[in-house]
């Protein structure tokens, strides 16, 4: 997969390639990226992406031009690639949309600046939009690379133990289980002793069962009724 990035900050950007499972990834050509400043699709001799709201108001506004521009260079070049702006109003990105974005292939992502977007190119040019949570950010440069960096593990061989994906948090609709390593004991601190037993099932189900119960401590949205019945069984079993 190609990641498409249109950006006043290409640097930025670029940075979430060089480091850890991205970096091998590149380098084993499982992926790649093309990123590309909009100030190289202005005309000024400022090179201006953004301009003074219609109407008044603070801040800038980002110019639909050199965004346009960008945009048809890139699917002239590439084919007809779906835009995703990232914007505080934008669908929330889920693991969910990350898998679903893994699989449609390539697509260019738009970093917002500034107050935001000029709206023709929400309305014309974009096919939809995404935001990572809610909160506003500089710029959507941070926002891309979380795209990339979610989007890019679900990619086969992206990631080095592929086993470990399904049971990721929210991959199974829940958070993960706690996790626990070397040494047994620290400061009085106990690794739990099913962890220890070598009993593959008995791991298992307390695994489910941790699991489960982190969910309803911390995210009760994300459970059904029947299991939040469940989580309220083994904490009382618990007590």
């Amino acid at each position: 997969m190609i990641f498409h990035v249109l950006s006043v900050f290409p640097e930025l950007v670029q940075s979430v390639f060089d480091y850890g499972v991205l970096r091998r990834a590149v380098a084993a050509r499982l992926i790649s990226h093309n990123i590309r400043d909009l100030r190289d699709f202005t005309n000024d001799p400022h090179r201006s992406t953004d301009d003074q709201p219609y109407g008044g108001g603070p801040g800038m506004v980002m110019l639909c031009e050199p965004i346009f521009k960008a945009v048809e260079s890139l699917r002239q070049e590439y084919g007809p690639l779906p835009l995703v702006c990232l914007t505080p109003a934008g669908k929330p990105f889920s693991h969910e949309v990350a898998c679903q974005l893994a699989r449609s292939g390539d697509f260019i992502q738009l970093c917002g600046r500034y107050e935001g977007i000029d709206q023709r190119v929400l309305d014309h040019l974009a096919d939809f939009e995404l935001s990572i949570g809610d909160y506003v950010l500089s710029g959507g440069e941070l926002a891309a690379m979380v795209v990339i960096d979610a989007v890019a593990r679900q990619l086969p061989g992206v990631v080095g133990n592929e086993e470990s994906l399904p049971a990721e948090s929210f991959a199974t609709a829940s958070l993960d289980y706690p996790h626990y390593t070397r040494p047994e004991a620290f400061r009085g601190l106990q690794v739990p002793e099913v962890l220890l037993s070598g009993h593959h099932a008995r791991i298992a189900e307390w695994r489910l069962q941790r699991a489960l119960v982190l969910t309803y401590q911390r995210r009760p949205d994300l459970l059904t009724a029947e299991q939040i019945a469940a989580a309220r069984a083994i904490l009382d079993d618990t007590t």
